[in-house]
């Protein structure tokens, strides 16, 4: 990255005083982690900070240092000098946080998807970063920012977990350097990985048994499915936070190519989320059909109609992108 890119960010904050910092619905570790090492930047820096999330801080992520930094918006909007949108690809899945962002508020988006839609006032997108968190940390370097272990922790968090472990597509040398310097800043890995990695609940552990038990195969085996409706949802007690991860045992299975997870959601639509084992089979470009968006290899969408409907219309231009 140049000094010039980096600089769109410095330049955007320099004289604002109070900032807002918020990241996407569903939060994943690198929304969280992002979310949580920039406010503790800002404070450092002397703005004063708030930052918020649709869903405030979940309890899946409590291992993230200061993860009570992450309030859930208020109804009313608030006034701030500048309003920073992290790893958020479309404004309107910021949630009801745009409910408490002040019309005329200047925006700044920070973001790695390839589909951000450029929605703020001032963005920065790097789409060759595989985490918003890594983009974070070269920003803190190029602007010679202390990195505390704290900091530090939230943006490992976000930087594992969006590669996967460091697997997906993406993962550079620029990836393993930003790994090595935050684990200089102080971060544990062994005990940040049990966090992680090895602490899920019984609930998730029931829903990932639903999964496998009820998978289904498309496209000659090359898609694997699996469906969560919204009765399974009460029966089993799962919070929003258990999908996420679970899609990737069906992809790693032998011949599959792609999977697809599909939530019905209230109110007549379903989440579709989607992976791709290939560089080759664009599900993005799939997504962005339903109005979604997200990665070459791992997209999403909120579809309007029923789980039944949304599935076989989504398998269609899944397949077609497939034999194509």
């Amino acid at each position: 990255m140049t000094k010039m890119n980096f600089d769109i960010i410095s330049d955007a904050l320099r004289d604002a005083r109070t900032v807002g910092v918020a990241s996407h619905i569903r939060p994943d570790a690198d929304a969280l982690g992002s979310t949580i090492a920039f406010a503790l930047w800002l404070r450092d820096c002397g703005k004063e900070v708030t930052a918020y999330n649709e869903e405030g801080s979940t309890a899946k992520f409590h291992y993230l240092p200061c993860h009570e930094i992450v309030s859930l918006p208020p109804a009313t909007p608030q006034k701030f000098d500048v309003f920073v949108a992290l790893d958020t690809s479309v404004k309107n899945r910021l949630g009801t946080v745009n409910k408490a962002i002040a019309p005329g508020t200047t925006v700044l988006n920070i973001d790695h998807h390839i589909s951000n839609e450029n929605y703020g006032d001032v963005n920065f997108i790097d789409a060759s970063a595989p985490a918003t968190g890594q983009i974070l940390l070269e920003f803190f370097q190029h602007v010679g920012a202390r990195v505390s272990a704290e900091m530090a922790t939230n943006l490992f968090a976000a930087i594992s977990t969006d590669t996967g472990s460091f697997q997906y597509a993406g993962t550079n040398e620029r990836t393993f350097a930003a790994a090595s310097h935050l684990i200089s800043c102080g971060v544990d890995v062994p005990g940040l990985s049990r966090a992680m990695y090895d602490s899920q609940p019984r609930r998730r552990f029931e829903l990932l048994r639903h999964a496998l038990n009820t998978a289904e195969f498309h496209c000659d085996d090359r898609i694997a499915t699996f469906s969560l409706p919204m009765d399974l949802v009460e029966r089993l007690k799962v919070l929003p936070e258990d999908n996420e991860g679970i899609i990737d045992h069906l992809r790693s299975i032998e011949g599959v190519e792609a999977a697809v997870f599909f939530e019905e959601l209230p109110e007549g639509k379903v989440r579709v989320s989607a992976r791709s084992k290939f560089p080759r089979i664009d599900v993005c470009k799939v997504c962005k059909k339903f109005e979604g968006g997200g990665h070459p290899m791992a997209a999403g969408a909120r579809v309007d109609g029923t789980l039944t409907q949304v599935k076989n219309d989504f398998l269609k231009a899944l397949s077609d992108e497939i034999r194509n």
